[in-house]
């Protein structure tokens, strides 16, 4: 079984957070996690904030906006 940690180390080793990894973090955190999970997700989310990992789902907002705005 997958671990809230996991998917925040792949995302932290890497520098990016896929679509798939934010849609599994949000299933995990709908279920039973510990303490040391928590506080993964809890440096996930200041990561993210730095700058440090990138979210591919804001990327792909970014990209659609940009996309309409050159269409106007």
């Amino acid at each position: 079984m997958i671990l809230i940690r996991d998917v925040v180390q792949q995302a932290i080793a890497t520098g990016y957070l896929t679509v798939e990894a934010e849609n599994q973090l949000r299933q995990l955190l709908g279920s039973k996690y510990d303490l040391e999970d928590l506080n993964a997700f809890l440096t996930l989310q200041q990561a993210a904030m730095s700058g440090y990992v990138k979210q591919e789902s804001r990327e792909l907002i970014a990209t659609k906006q940009m996309s309409c705005q050159s269409r106007n």
